[in-house]
């Protein structure tokens, strides 16, 4: 193909720009930092996109739309929060632009159409929907909220890169309301649950369920729970976060509600968010130097079948049976492409949907038609067989599970080889450059100390496991005591 190719093992950054560029994902825009998501890599996020709001709605959420703009009166209300992400904020000042008088053709900012109070782009939504809230919520019976919003976001971002960090992002934000504090936590882990199982059991991606530090959490949490992936160069990627917002946001917002007995009580929190950073952990977890590597419940195409041919003769005969093929297979729910082009030979065909993830190929050439059979090869491994056309479409299905099963079998070894013990400093050192992964260490619990090791390192504790079992132990920084193991890591 006309495309160029790095190894992964070469240039990782490179080559994970290559696949998102000729994979036909998604491409820089004309805004600085910002993305045009392609459709084929749409089509990828809104695969995700259905699945998630199909666990959303069975968990009793409904999806709402909030204002993209917050007064910045009620961005401030809750201090931790704006101070959290006052540096990434976009600000609007002024409503109107006109005609530069100096510069024919020209617009400048009209100075007598400045706000009365400036608007706050939404970085999160908190604040906006808490000052809704207040006046949804008065009694017991209102409660619980659950509400979900798909939405995009804007942080300002000096460095960016395509799906992992960009100025403007989509992404879905859960905010709850409750009227008491362990039904709040019970839907903080629940949401994580259903970050994890999603990560897992659908991006093929096992992950690591545990809370962040003081450091780390959510500007205006109380407890941020986090899922942790591992992507192939040995860096971690935070994919989910779900925050347990105490009273906070109630208290900034005056948020309360009246009891069983009618007295006045505070109402808990909870927000949970993934975005399309998803969409690089999926690139990063599994893709080769050939290109993405899609587990099939995500693949916007299951099958593509690619005719075989020399004249029109046999391409009639050959296209009379792959249209066969494919109406069985989509009689089985599958996406399936017939690639038909006449613009392009077969091998040109074979890389590109390689490239482009797709979990199996189908070859029919005359003596496939003659034989009732076909050649069937799988992404993941690259493995050809072939296959006789009786029952096909249930063939067919079950090497798209055990293609799922596979992607995740193998990921799920990486992970388990790249989480390593370390009971020294040296030894931390010494994991992080030549090996990366998870190191597993301790720590004596301190900001301090945590920052001092972000700063010599460049590694974050990404967080206490739950159910982390108590270890005592001397921290691999300070030498203080310790009563357990954390997970350090570099990360995006």
């Amino acid at each position: 193909m006309a495309f160029e190719k790095v190894k992964r093992s070469e240039d990782y950054s490179q080559w994970y720009n290559n696949i998102v560029n000729n994979a036909d994902l998604a491409e820089h825009s004309a805004v600085r930092g910002c993305m045009v998501i392609k459709p084929y890599g749409y089509a990828i996020w809104e695969k995700m996109q259905q699945e998630l709001d199909r666990k959303f709605k069975e968990t009793g959420h409904s999806n709402a739309y909030f204002p993209l703009f917050v007064p910045k009166s009620l961005f401030e209300a809750e201090e931790t929060n704006a101070e959290g992400f006052a540096k990434e904020c976009a600000v609007v000042t002024h409503y109107r632009l006109i005609n530069d008088p100096k510069n024919k053709g020209k617009l400048i900012i009209d100075p007598d159409a400045r706000l009365e109070e400036e608007l706050i782009v939404r970085p999160t939504s908190e604040a906006i929907i808490w000052s809704t809230y207040k006046n949804w919520i008065q009694s017991y019976r209102d409660l619980p909220i659950l509400i979900n919003q798909w939405a995009n976001v804007v942080r300002w971002e000096m460095r960016t890169r395509l799906f992992l960090r960009t100025t403007e992002f989509l992404w879905q934000e859960g905010h709850t309301a409750h009227s008491t504090e362990q039904e709040a936590i019970e839907e903080t882990l629940q949401m994580l649950d259903v970050y994890a199982n999603f990560a897992q059991n659908f991006m093929a991606i096992p992950v690591i369920k545990g809370v962040k530090t003081a450091n780390e959490r959510f500007a205006g949490a109380i407890d941020t729970y986090c899922i942790e992936g591992m992507m192939q160069d040995g860096k971690a990627l935070q994919m989910g976060t779900s925050h347990f917002l105490g009273q906070n946001f109630a208290k900034a917002f005056d948020v309360k509600f009246a009891n069983k007995l009618g007295n006045q009580e505070l109402v808990w929190a909870t927000s949970w968010g993934v975005s399309t950073r998803l969409m690089g952990a999926l690139i990063m977890a599994h893709s080769d130097d050939d290109g993405l590597v899609l587990p099939p419940k995500l693949a916007p195409i299951h099958v593509v079948i690619i005719p075989i041919y020399r004249n029109e003769e046999e391409f009639n005969k050959v296209t009379e049976i792959a249209l066969k093929v494919k109406l069985e297979l989509e009689g089985k729910s599958l996406s399936v492409k017939f690639d038909n082009r006449d613009t392009h030979k077969p091998g040109f065909k074979f890389a590109e949907w390689e490239l482009k993830g797709v979990p199996v190929r189908i070859a029919i050439g005359p003596r496939d038609v003659e034989n009732g059979s076909v050649e069937v090869v799988r992404r993941d491994n690259k493995e050809k067989q072939i296959m006789n056309m009786a029952d096909l479409a249930n063939k067919i299905n079950h090497l798209l599970e055990a293609i799922q099963d596979n992607i995740y079998l193998k990921a799920n070894t990486f992970l388990d080889n790249n989480i390593r013990p370390a009971d020294t400093w040296e030894e931390f050192i010494e994991l992080l450059d030549a090996k990366g992964g998870f190191v597993s260490a301790h720590w004596d619990g301190t900001s301090e100390t945590e920052e001092l090791i972000k700063e010599q390192t460049k590694a974050t504790i990404r967080c206490v496991p739950l159910q982390n079992k108590l270890e005592e132990g001397s921290c691999i920084f300070s030498g203080k005591p310790s009563v357990q193991r954390v997970l350090f890591a570099r990360s995006y």
